[in-house]
């Protein structure tokens, strides 16, 4: 028989298991890789083949993801034994590339053994670790179509490649000190620092305070000692990012427990092969700085998943702060010439390697919140593993949306999103993603005929859309593409309720949505309820500068009157910008209506004191999250209005409430508290009714807001307390990471309608 299996099947030990399977098995024959996966020849009775074929599936390697097996029979050939045969190119190419994954045990216990060839060799792999998505130019994934090509292997590590009983047989990355790539440490102007050994020279420099760029799996890491407060700083300075939250690489679990709170599925995730970055909780008192996540419960922390990073951090380091190599809202850096230019004025010293990288690939972020995995981003050891759907769609290219930018392309049963690009506000963004279009359509060999993108005409996504040629266009609702989304990972057909809260999308009559209760099919939706749209003074201005969201919802509730109201934060504002900004809200000038919820969280954290600006997107919501203490059950009053075609929802009554605590004294914990609630029973109330008008049972939850726990948990509840079948995201990110899966679905439903 000739089997052909399909997924993630090349560059993981999949040959090598084969032909010790066949071994064992008795069978004669041969494996060999091709263009579209792996085909094997066997020859054997009808029953020891059909037992092999079950073993395939429930023996394969640990990074193997069998999507298909096919089966024919063939004319005997008469092998006499069984053997690994060279890769076969095909036409049609079709091969499921794996993800870059984290150092195995076995080559980490070697990278520490004094006995070993290759004791504290930094770039220690095998079949079942280490770079795969950022190093492969082409598919077949052979040594000559990966960055390794430049590196000869010497006659030991030739061996373990050719012997199919070793478990570096045919991994592509192999090498030694002797043959492989190297590092080396240099000043930021470029002068070489002779060291014996550059990572023990990199800890010591970093224990005296210094900033050093790191060149790791997926891009440049920024290093500095996260015990040391003023290398902190100066990070933070250099770097501008002032306040967001910085990630952190501990050797260890009992590392991590010194200054975390660690749940048993938390310490899972953490040590798992993809090895995101997890928000776990502070410990109240911990040796870490506290500028590392100020104003924040949680640090985002990964364990190491390099050898480099071993290797570093067995230098006695509680945790070291391992931020993306980038100015702020740049991409990170890959190539080290790049990195010398955009990070010279940060780092102090660059700990650099000869193996390129060919396609930059940010660390993924995750938490876990009701027992599923919620991705914040999705990248570094997920990506390119599909989504994989319940039918098939055409090839497709979805060209996401313009915050937090992946795009997605589609072929048969499979959705493959990118990894994390970025904000597409600058010329460096838009050409990584342009390029990650180009390598993406390159390695999974999809020439898409469809092109999926947002109905806003500025987003830079959407002009690259309307310049291609030759392909159809189909433009998709941000907030539909939100809601299909999640059905898509979730296998479910339309219609259901979609709940799709965010910041900001552009709505079919022009004005930003955010706040939105949809009915929705797959090439359709129509509109059921949604928060009562108020202006958004200076447009984006009113995201970095929340305070201006609650002056229009003030001045919506109170008039003018709301300069007599006894809010402390009126009083950090100079008045006479308070008077602009309302001078803009009744003139309507530059303040575009929205029904964003993002937008009311920012105007009710702005009211209660926490932020009248953000040096992030989201800080303000964030924060009012955060200061949640105890589990009140009080909520304020809440209304909504039948009109013509949905129910709109009425903020007055919210606000009143909010104002009415803030004068009386009330804790900001407490009134944070009573709004979560609000909102949860509001929303859980009202699609009891649409649901009882449409007979629609099943509830669907997308969007940034839903990355706030207390609202995602505390409305799946109320939700399924009231009859509904709740799905939310536990594969892509329920922010705009996602939304580009959900425009590719919408398309093909609109395409085949």
């Amino acid at each position: 028989m000739r089997l052909t299996v399909n997924g993630i099947v090349q560059g993981v030990g999949f040959r090598p298991f084969v032909y010790q399977l066949a071994l064992e098995s008795g069978l004669k024959g041969g494996v060999a890789n091709t263009s579209s996966g792996v085909t094997i020849h066997v020859e054997a009775t009808e029953k020891k083949i059909q037992a092999f074929i079950l073993d395939l599936r429930k023996k394969s390697p640990p990074l193997a993801h069998i999507t298909e097996i096919t089966a024919g029979y063939e004319v005997i050939r008469g092998y006499t034994t069984f053997t690994i045969q060279g890769s076969q190119r095909q036409p049609s190419r079709w091969a499921l590339i794996s993800p870059d994954m984290a150092i195995c045990n076995d080559c980490l216990q070697e990278l520490f053994d004094p006995e070993d060839r290759r004791y504290g060799y930094p770039f220690i792999n095998c079949t079942n670790c280490g770079p795969r998505y950022t190093i492969i130019e082409d598919i077949p994934y052979d040594r000559p179509n990966t960055s390794m090509k430049h590196f000869t292997m010497c006659e030991k590590c030739q061996k373990e490649y050719d012997d199919p009983s070793n478990r570096r047989f045919h991994a592509q990355p192999n090498a030694c000190a002797v043959c492989g790539p190297s590092l080396a440490l240099y000043s930021n102007d470029r002068a070489r620092i002779l060291a014996h050994d550059p990572i023990k020279k990199t800890a010591e420099l970093l224990k005296e305070g210094q900033i050093v760029a790191i060149k790791g799996l997926g891009g440049f890491h920024l290093a500095v000692d996260a015990e040391n407060t003023n290398a902190v700083i100066r990070l933070r300075q250099r770097k501008h990012r002032e306040e967001k939250p910085l990630a952190l690489m501990s050797y260890d679990l009992d590392r991590v427990h010194r200054y975390a709170l660690v749940e048993p599925d938390e310490e899972r995730l953490l040590t798992s092969q993809q090895r995101p970055i997890v928000l776990v909780k502070k410990r109240d008192t911990n040796p870490l700085s506290p500028e590392i996540s100020p104003r924040n419960k949680n640090f985002g922390v990964m364990l190491p998943y390099t050898p480099l990073h071993y290797l570093l951090l067995s230098h006695d380091f509680t945790s070291l702060v391992m931020t993306s190599g980038n100015m702020s809202e740049e991409p990170i850096a890959i190539d080290n010439d790049e990195a010398f230019d955009r990070l010279g004025a940060i780092a102090d010293y660059f700990l650099v390697h000869n193996r390129e990288i060919y396609l930059r690939s940010d660390d993924s972020i995750a938490r876990r919140t009701q027992g599923a995995t919620r991705f914040i981003r999705r990248s570094r050891g997920y990506v390119p593993a599909p989504v994989f759907l319940r039918d098939k769609v055409p090839q497709i290219l979805a060209c996401g949306a313009e915050l937090k930018n992946t795009v997605c392309i589609t072929k048969g049963k499979n959705a493959f999103l990118s990894q994390h690009i970025g904000d597409l506000e600058n010329l460096e963004t838009y050409r990584f993603f342009e390029q990650t279009v180009d390598h993406m359509k390159q390695i999974l060999d999809i020439d898409p005929q469809i092109l999926a993108h947002d109905l806003h005409p500025d987003y830079l996504s959407t002009r690259y859309a309307l310049e291609q040629e030759g392909m159809e266009k189909i433009a998709v609702q941000h907030h539909h593409a939100h809601i299909v989304s999640c059905m898509a990972e979730n296998g479910l057909d339309g219609p259901v309720l979609g709940l799709s809260f965010d910041g900001t999308g552009y709505g079919t009559d022009g004005s930003i949505w955010g706040g939105e209760v949809l009915i929705v099919e797959t090439h359709h939706f129509s509109r059921a309820a949604h928060l009562t749209s108020v202006p958004m003074p200076g447009g984006d201005g009113a995201i970095r500068e929340p305070w201006r969201m609650a002056v229009s919802y003030l001045s919506h509730v109170f008039g003018e009157g709301f300069y007599d109201l006894e809010l402390p934060f009126l009083g950090s504002i100079e008045k006479d910008r308070i008077r602009i900004i309302q001078t803009m809200i009744s003139n309507k000038v530059n303040a575009p209506p929205t029904s964003s919820l993002g937008r009311l969280f920012d105007g009710i954290a702005a009211i209660v004191g926490i932020r009248n600006q953000v040096a992030y997107e989201g800080q303000a919501a964030m924060e009012l999250e955060m200061t949640i203490a105890g589990d009140s059950k009080e909520s304020y009053d809440y209304e909504w209005k039948r009109e013509k075609d949905a129910y709109r929802v009425l903020v007055s009554s919210i606000i009143r409430g909010v104002v009415r605590d803030m004068e009386k004294g009330s804790q900001v914990s407490e009134i944070s508290q009573k709004f979560h609630t609000t909102l949860i029973r509001l929303f859980s109330d009202l699609c009891g009714r649409i649901g009882q008008e449409t007979g629609l049972d099943r509830a669907v939850l997308s969007g940034g807001v839903f990355q706030n726990a207390v609202l995602l948990a505390g409305l799946t509840k109320a939700l399924e307390a009231s009859g509904f079948q709740v799905f939310s995201h536990s594969v892509i990110p329920t922010n705009d990471g996602g939304i580009s899966l959900g425009q590719a679905l919408v398309a093909a439903a609109v395409a085949a309608s």
